[in-house]
């Protein structure tokens, strides 16, 4: 086919860092991420201006999917943190503002991006190692055996995301009913390899909160009227159970461009009927007490199947057809021939249960590693960005089985983590340079650059117009008013750091962040007290945080190596 006009030569453009319009677009994108980092980040609205949904959000992965971002460079950071949330679920504001961080400080370094990524590698390296060794000063363990810990890190990760509109007692009680979802979803008999179950997450609007629960097994919605139909139904002992994933509606499947032929005075949906009937006389015959399909069962093999006390249920969805699966054992039937035996499964037994205005029937499995989180929130926003949360919260859980340990939050391991890496750079230089042509003095520009980075970073977790100092002892975040006199004894204003580890009380000196001080290398001293039934740590994943940094240096890192970009314009 010919075309209508010409073809439009590529747009090429040299440095797209030095374009005032992409620099200015990185700065409005950083500030929109900043202002939404933390507990007390403020929300964005984000809507097409035609109409349609309207999503209320602090979250990165909400905010970055409802974002429309042209430029090829912004895209490539916007599409790197989602493809880290995408694995760890966390992390995202943290890792999109440092690699923002990361790109304006290394622009006014005046080094070549070459230097700047050298000597970015080897800090990455630097932080990545102290973060995985023993010698960390902002990690601490995660102990199976008890719960604290678990949910302080849950009750963090629920507490940074305001959009959920929860008060303290209701953190609580979401954050104790996911370690339970979680603790549900491993076996009783573990091997050496650990398969973790499923938690599903049911929707109930319009109630409280605190009315959400977890219960074993799996829950699927019905009318009420349905519900009464299967009430007669008992059965002291498990019930067997046959699980389809094909249409048991008589419908005929799409031909294509074949040919069907049909014998003369033959009727289709007689023929149809007839072979869903026998299908019901095999389940009859092989003592099938319920039938479950994905899809639509024909009203007569329903009724045929009732009056032979079967239960059937239909238009359970694609979702739950691997959760079944796992609860009774079997595997999805695909086709309406003759069943082998072995495609049956067993569940201990159901029962009916009501949760508002909503009726469920509920599979109660022997020893299956899924259960129903019967997620309650006030109104649809609030229960979208709750049941993200959510999600996250028992990825992180699931994670922190692979690598168990967290990290101190609430600013307070950027802060550490800048302390050591000025420490490092300044006293130790030979630790992190190699042979390759960087000098001291570039590594103290870049090292600076790096730790100022993180500092920001902390410092966004401030929205109020507060200072922010850091103790010279551990290196910690801590958060004073705004309006403090010059002259301050700093123990009467401030309570405790970032993450809740330490107290003012303790002998301690303090410095503004971002303000000019000598090295120090930064302590770690575990307080007694930090397990303790009182303990209400703010932590985040270690596995996510080191996957977060690791994202927002390489990508740092990528865009200060772009030279060109060429856009195709047909």
């Amino acid at each position: 086919m010919s075309r209508l006009e010409a073809k439009k030569p590529s747009l090429c453009k040299s440095e797209p860092l030095t374009s005032d319009t992409v620099r200015a677009t990185l700065s409005v994108l950083k500030g929109v991420l900043t202002s939404c980092y933390g507990p007390s980040g403020r929300l964005k609205q984000l809507h097409n201006g035609l109409g349609g949904y309207v999503c209320t959000t602090s979250q990165s992965s909400a905010l970055l999917s409802n974002l429309s971002v042209t430029h090829p460079t912004l895209k490539i950071l916007t599409t790197s943190v989602q493809n880290h949330v995408s694995c760890f679920s966390d992390c995202g504001l943290f890792t999109a503002i440092l690699c923002c961080n990361l790109i304006e400080n290394a622009k006014k370094t005046d080094l070549t991006p070459t230097t700047v990524i050298k000597l970015n590698k080897h800090l990455l390296s630097l932080c990545t190692n102290y973060l995985k060794s023993e010698a960390c000063g902002c990690r601490i363990p995660v102990d199976f055996s008890s719960t604290q810990i678990l949910l302080c890190l849950v009750r963090s990760i629920l507490r940074s995301k305001p959009a959920c509109m929860l008060i303290r007692k209701e953190v609580d009680h979401i954050s104790a009913l996911i370690l339970r979802a979680f603790l549900l979803t491993i076996p009783e008999n573990t091997e050496e390899h650990i398969i973790l179950g499923k938690s599903i997450i049911v929707p109930l609007k319009g109630q409280k909160v605190t009315d959400s629960t977890v219960l074993p097994g799996i829950l699927i919605e019905m009318s009420e009227a349905q519900l009464m139909r299967m009430l007669p139904i008992k059965k002291s002992s498990a019930l067997k159970v046959a699980l389809f994933c094909t249409s048991l509606s008589g419908d005929f499947s799409d031909t294509g461009e074949g040919t069907l032929v049909v014998s003369y005075r033959m009727s289709l949906e007689n023929a149809a009927l007839d072979q869903l009937l026998n299908l019901g006389r095999q389940l009859i015959s092989d003592h099938v007490d319920l039938v479950l399909c994905q899809k639509v069962i024909h009203p007569s093999l329903k009724q045929f199947l009732s009056i032979h006390h079967v239960i059937a249920i239909d238009r359970v969805g694609v979702a739950l057809m691997e959760p079944l699966s796992k609860v009774t054992g079997t595997q999805p039937i695909g086709s309406i021939g003759s069943i082998s035996p072995s495609s049956y499964g067993i569940v201990k037994e159901f029962c009916t249960a009501k949760f508002g205005s909503k009726h469920f029937f509920h599979l109660i499995p022997n020893e299956a590693t899924i259960c129903s989180l019967l997620l309650c929130n006030r109104n649809d926003t609030a229960w979208d960005e709750l049941k993200l949360t959510c999600q996250a919260a028992l990825h992180v859980l699931q994670l922190t089985i692979k690598e168990p340990w967290a990290l101190l939050g609430g600013g307070c391991t950027e802060t550490h983590l800048a302390a050591f890496i000025r420490y490092k750079a300044r006293n130790e230089p030979e630790s992190i340079l190699t042979d390759d042509g960087c000098t001291q003095a570039e590594l103290q520009l870049v090292a600076e650059a790096f730790c100022s980075a993180l500092e920001s970073l902390a410092g966004s977790l401030e929205h109020d117009g507060g200072e922010i100092v850091t103790d010279m002892k551990y290196g910690h975040f801590w958060s004073v008013q705004g309006d403090c006199p010059s002259v301050v004894n700093w123990p009467d204003l401030l309570s405790r750091c970032g993450c809740g580890l330490y107290s003012s009380q303790e002998e301690l000196s303090w410095s503004f962040l971002r303000s000019s001080c000598h090295p120090f290398e930064p302590q770690f001293c575990l307080p007694h007290e930090t397990v303790g039934p009182a303990s209400n740590l703010t932590l985040d994943c270690l596995t996510a945080k080191l996957s977060g940094l690791q994202v927002a240096v390489e990508t740092a890192n990528l865009i200060l190596d772009l030279s060109y970009v060429i856009e195709d314009k047909n």
